[in-house]
């Protein structure tokens, strides 16, 4: 390696720990002739570095430190029942409506089993009575067209008027024996629907003890395991969802008054500095966290701080979808004033 390529590598590290360095004693070139080349390249990473400290923000631009978070969703039985299986382990990716487990009730089985019996029964005794009518209604129809016939004879005094009465009893029995036979026909029909209702009901409900993931994202925790008893609305699991990442920040009531709800903000990791990754602020909240809700003086005001949320693109984490973790450390960049450029060493950057 040339002794320039060394002077180089050196003076980055120094220049980076704040240190000024001193020539070689025997060396007979300039100071800055001699370090020229690492001063260009040590520049960026210096300045970068103490915008992050609170040295060089410009005015307009405000840091603060902050961790990402994700919303929690918890698969939850509707139902309960005993935990079958579980078909995803910790940290796994899962999808939108992806089944993560089971729960069987043998009590909804059973009821299912009995309802659909019911069913069966109610579509036999419908098709009784549809039968019965059938034959009801000939005999409708005969004593019908015998008291018409009747009716005639008794005005020419063929018949008696006691063989027309026992004529018009047998039309009046056969009428009413048909809309009996009408009401059983409509009970069944009522008992089918009423039956296939309950079928509707248990087998939603085995439905449910079916689990699916909510949301596009990962599985942070698995709070039961295969064979435990769940018991109704009890979390089975948490997912993270991987599309709505955010890093939550508390700036003081001066700083966050200036902030558009919208407006643009940067991120940058602990973990990974060189990159700097876009974020939108979503949420400022409208109570204080740290001080009092009210208070009457000036000083105290300033001390109010509030929580504020910069939300990632949900782009932006699905093309990184692996590289996404909550709880990681960093510092949250936003502007209080709209009109400030983004300095060189905040201009987005992200991994290829």
């Amino acid at each position: 390696m040339s002794t320039r390529q060394c002077g180089t590598l050196l003076l980055a590290a120094l220049l980076t720990a704040g240190i000024r360095p001193v020539p070689p004693s025997g060396i007979s070139c300039s100071l800055e002739g001699w370090f020229a080349p690492a001063v260009a390249y040590a520049q960026p990473v210096r300045n970068m570095i103490a915008r992050l400290r609170g040295k060089k923000m410009p005015s307009g631009i405000v840091k603060t430190n902050g961790r990402v978070e994700a919303t929690q969703v918890d698969v939850s039985a509707k139902y309960a029942g005993r935990l079958a299986e579980v078909s995803v382990e910790e940290g796994a990716i899962v999808k939108l409506g992806q089944i993560v487990g089971r729960v069987v009730s043998p009590e909804y089985e059973a009821e299912l089993k009995s309802a659909q019996s019911e069913v069966e029964r109610a579509k036999q005794s419908l098709a009784q009575a549809e039968a019965d009518i059938a034959s009801r209604q000939s005999s409708l129809d005969f004593a019908k067209a015998d008291l018409e016939r009747g009716d005639d004879l008794l005005r020419k005094g063929v018949i008696t008027q006691k063989d027309f009465d026992q004529r018009r009893r047998n039309f009046e029995s056969s009428d009413a024996a048909v809309k009996a036979m009408t009401a059983q026909r409509d009970q069944a029909q009522f008992t089918i629907k009423k039956a296939e209702a309950d079928v509707e009901r248990i087998e939603s409900v085995l439905h449910d003890l079916v689990l699916v993931s909510p949301r596009n994202g990962r599985v942070q925790y698995l709070l039961l395991r295969s064979g435990e008893m769940v018991a109704a609305g009890a979390p089975v699991m948490t997912v993270l969802d991987l599309t709505d990442v955010y890093m939550t920040v508390f700036l003081p009531a001066t700083d966050a008054a200036k902030l558009e709800i919208g407006g643009e903000a940067r991120i940058v990791f602990d973990a990974r500095p060189e990159y700097v990754v876009p974020a939108t602020v979503s949420f400022v909240a409208a109570d204080a966290q740290f001080t009092p809700k009210s208070v009457e003086t000036k000083d105290e005001r300033e001390k109010l701080m509030f929580r504020v949320k910069l939300k990632l693109d949900p782009k932006l984490l699905q093309a990184h979808f692996a590289m996404v973790k909550t709880g990681v450390r960093g510092i949250g960049i936003v502007r209080t004033n709209p009109a400030t450029p983004w300095p060189e060493d905040l201009q987005v950057s992200l991994p290829k």
